[in-house]
């Protein structure tokens, strides 16, 4: 490690692609992990954690943090079955900047019983769980939820080779479009896989379509064109949108500042 000026530099790793950084010394780091565990009961748990923690120091108003101990260490647990359905959920507040204290929100986040991580699970998350009902950090936890479990079904759950037609009924229903029947026979080549079309990469009319799923290169699906027509004609909802968000993060931004 070489240092600079009293900065130091982390020469990057052989895996890491960015741009070699200036000097520079680090502050603050914030860690996100989410696991995901398959159950004897046949349920799934999702748990989230994260973690905030200065390399320093850190006064806070209810005391000084020393070196290394967490500003937040926060848990969030849902319990799923394999429709995305949320059935149990538990909150954990191991580090916070008022003990005693930000521990009492924990409880709120049973509301997510019931909801459905497809079915606009975000919003509806935000929409339970906003402004003084819960803890900032904790409904953060919610976003990263959704693309956990589905990751973990994915291989698993899910046939990512041949199609899932029940992941892919349950996506059309989430989405308001008209879906497969959910419990139809998942083993089916009658769908895509349920990753198809849903990013850049793997685009229907995409090289990586082309090469690893040769038999969709080309696949124009039903069930996406009126998205497509409607996309123009949404546009102005969807700036709308934006802005509304933008407010509620900037928010979520100040309040964050107050913790510490």
């Amino acid at each position: 490690m070489l240092k600079s000026g009293g900065f130091q530099i982390r020469p990057s790793s052989p895996r890491m692609s960015l741009s070699p950084p200036v000097p520079r010394q680090l502050r603050h780091r914030r860690a996100i992990r989410a696991d995901a565990y398959e159950r004897a009961d046949g349920l799934w748990d999702i748990e989230a954690c994260l973690t905030d923690v200065k390399p320093r120091d850190t006064v806070l108003a209810s005391g000084v943090r020393p070196n290394g101990l967490p500003i937040h260490e926060l848990w969030l647990r849902i319990t799923i079955d394999r429709k995305l359905n949320v059935v149990d959920a538990e909150a954990s507040s191991a580090w916070v900047p008022y003990p005693g204290l930000c521990e009492t929100s924990n409880s709120a986040y049973r509301a997510l019983i019931g909801l459905n991580l497809f079915d606009n699970f975000r919003r509806h998350a935000a929409r339970l769980l906003g402004g003084t009902v819960g803890c900032t950090h904790l409904t953060e936890l919610c976003a990263v939820l959704p693309s956990a479990a589905i990751q973990a079904f994915a291989g698993d759950v899910w046939n990512t080779t041949n199609g899932s037609p029940r992941a892919s009924g349950e996506q059309d229903k989430a989405e308001g479009r008209a879906g497969a029947d959910a419990h139809s026979n998942e083993n089916s080549n009658d769908k895509p896989p349920f990753q198809l079309g849903r990013c850049h990469t793997l685009r229907f009319d995409g090289e990586a379509v082309r090469q690893f799923y040769p038999r969709w290169y080309g696949h124009a699906p039903r069930s996406l064109q009126p998205r497509e027509a409607s996309r123009a004609g949404a546009s102005a909802a969807h700036a709308a949108a934006e802005e509304t968000a933008g407010k509620e993060v900037l928010s979520n931004s100040q309040t964050e500042g107050n913790h510490a």
